[in-house]
């Protein structure tokens, strides 16, 4: 159905424009259905490990350590990474991880690992963790992750080969990776304009500071030294075995806080900013960064060294893991509070909210769900608004849907008249209606506040197209896009902008209750932009719709004359 919807969107928009553009969506959705997976079909790229839990691999609690997991996540998607470059690869990095279930000794871990994407030398690999109870054949999701290796070689520069996607879940994997690349490469901008422009609740004043432990109680530091077990073929430090003496550190200072056995619940991207070698001596330190009512932030970074008289370490990897304390119900417990050092301590502190905000709101645009095509991603389960996101070639498309109480006539009526827009978007500063070329159709020039990092506000000229349902069932539809007109040229005061394909469709569900659907083509030009707001700060979309959301609901039964003569 997700995928009718935006098929709809695009069809109807288009349809505005030119015939010919809606005659390929539909042949390419044709093609697209053909395209069924086949028979036997298995990805050349895929590599699947099981593995069988003993108590060597288990925690305190009798469950696998999440250490020994990663080992293992490592290792298979290494394996996958290695058969598709014909080459030795190493970890670059390794994106957010969920874990929904623990595993018990004595069950079976199944470690499904494929490539998603080919780019110059580096690539995506898809893993998905599920386990497996001999005795009940039952079988639980555990964990998805992602992770980018770069292709190795020593004498020649690695090329690495396009993967071609056959079935409709290799088709979206592949579509979205090179979204999930911008992301990875704009987070630490993200950050910073996250603490740069949005305000971080700080509520140490209002704390108790009768209840905190001090941060400092919860820092420590450990070392390993490099031998041949823990290295590849290269004599590179495994990436997982990386990752499992961070989680060590960070579970030791987890517990300093808590004063009991923690739960592992969520990792943050691992990044690997350089290699170590077998002989290396790597400094594993950790620290609380910032607690919050059922979950606590750990920071881990590492440092490797060759020798003891060495003064300069090379940083190897940084994390930030999520940690919970559940009771015998499984239920997280509440925790302490944490107060952090003054400088650095606070800057963690601080660093550690942006970073649960961006967690959240990032958490459904990594994870794509596999039976959804386009890209579907829910901003949040009990919320009456959805964002949708896909990624083709150099275009990256939004589309929100929602349903409001309001006629659906009259939901057209009023989004028609781009000079109400100011009244919900406020990236619509200014609208001028410039002509009205007929009934259904008019120019407006349109000016917006500056995006990103750029001075100067944008401006456009925007041709907006109305049409009403030709038969039943087929929606009200409101296309926007960019037009040149002699009399609004470019000036220097504005950055002119440009709209490919936007608008409105409007469905009717029921009396008084209508499906709102927005589609947005974003331009190079705004990429870059657009592109941090679906990393960390993409709840403006939310926000923006939910004030259109309100505005039809505050004017349903107030539409003014001049409206209803457009």
């Amino acid at each position: 159905m997700i995928q009718n919807v935006g098929n709809h969107l695009r069809r109807g928009l288009a349809s505005v424009f030119s015939s010919r553009t809606s005659r390929k969506s539909a042949s390419r959705a044709g093609n697209d259905s053909a395209m069924a997976d086949g028979e036997g079909y298995r990805n050349p790229t895929e590599v699947q490990m099981s593995q069988l839990v003993l108590p060597c691999h288990t925690n305190q609690r009798g469950e696998l350590s999440v250490g020994q997991l990663l080992k293992w996540i490592d290792t298979t998607a290494c394996l996958s990474a290695e058969r598709h470059a014909g080459c030795p690869c190493v970890t670059a990095s390794m994106d957010d991880i969920y874990f929904e279930h623990t595993i018990s000794v004595g069950q079976v871990v199944n470690i499904k690992a494929k490539v998603n994407r080919a780019f110059n030398s580096s690539m995506e690999v898809g893993i998905q963790v599920a386990s497996e109870d001999l005795c009940s054949e039952k079988q639980w999701n555990v964990c998805k992750a992602l992770a980018t290796f770069v292709a190795h070689r020593e004498i020649t520069k690695v090329k690495l080969k396009q993967i071609t996607p056959r079935t409709e879940e290799e088709k979206m994997e592949h579509s979205v990776a090179a979204e999930r690349r911008r992301m990875r490469l704009v987070y630490a901008d993200t950050i910073k304009d996250l603490l740069a422009n949005c305000a971080i609740q700080d509520d140490l004043e209002s704390r108790d500071c009768s209840h905190m432990v001090p941060a400092e109680k919860t820092r420590v530091e450990s070392v390993e030294l490099v031998l041949p077990p823990h290295a590849n073929h290269q004599g590179n430090t495994f990436g997982g075995q990386i990752m499992a003496w961070m989680e060590n550190v960070a579970t030791i200072a987890a517990s300093r806080l808590c004063r009991a056995h923690p739960t592992l619940k969520a990792i943050e991207m691992f990044h690997f900013r350089g290699p170590s070698q077998v002989g290396d001596r790597l400094v594993l330190k950790a620290i609380v960064n910032n607690a919050f009512k059922h979950s606590m932030e750990v920071g881990v970074c590492v440092e490797a060294y060759r020798q003891q008289a060495e003064t300069h370490r090379r940083h190897i990897n940084s994390a930030f893991m999520t940690f919970v304390v559940l009771d015998a119900d499984d239920q997280p417990q509440l925790l302490p509070w944490i107060r952090p050092q003054p400088g650095d301590g606070e800057r963690r502190y601080r660093e550690a909210s942006a970073r649960k905000k961006i967690r959240l709101d990032r958490k459904y645009i990594v994870s794509c769900k596999q039976t959804e095509v386009p890209l579907s991603v829910p901003w949040d389960p009990s919320n009456q608004v959805r964002l949708y996101t896909l990624e083709d070639d150099k275009f990256l498309s939004f589309h929100m849907e929602m349903v409001v109480h309001v006629d659906a006539a009259q939901a057209f009526l009023l989004l028609s008249d781009l000079r109400r827009r100011p009244e919900w978007d406020k990236h619509y500063r200014s609208v001028e209606l410039v002509q009205q070329v007929d009934e259904d159709d008019a120019i407006y020039h349109v000016t917006s506040p500056a995006l990103g990092g750029h001075t100067k506000p944008q401006d456009f000229v925007i041709l907006a197209s109305r049409r009403k349902p030709c038969d039943n069932g087929d929606p009200y539809v409101i296309a926007l896009r960019s037009v040149t007109l002699p009399t609004h040229r470019e000036t220097p005061e504005y950055r002119r902008g440009e709209t490919l394909c936007s608008g409105f469709c409007f469905w009717r569900e029921g009396d008084q209750l209508t499906k709102v659907s927005y589609y947005n083509q974003a331009t190079p030009g705004v990429l870059n932009y657009v592109t941090t707001n679906v990393a960390g700060l993409s709840s403006e979309f939310y926000t923006t719709f939910k004030a259109c959301e309100q505005f039809l609901l505050d004017n349903r039964n107030d539409l003014a004359p001049s409206l209803q003569t457009l």
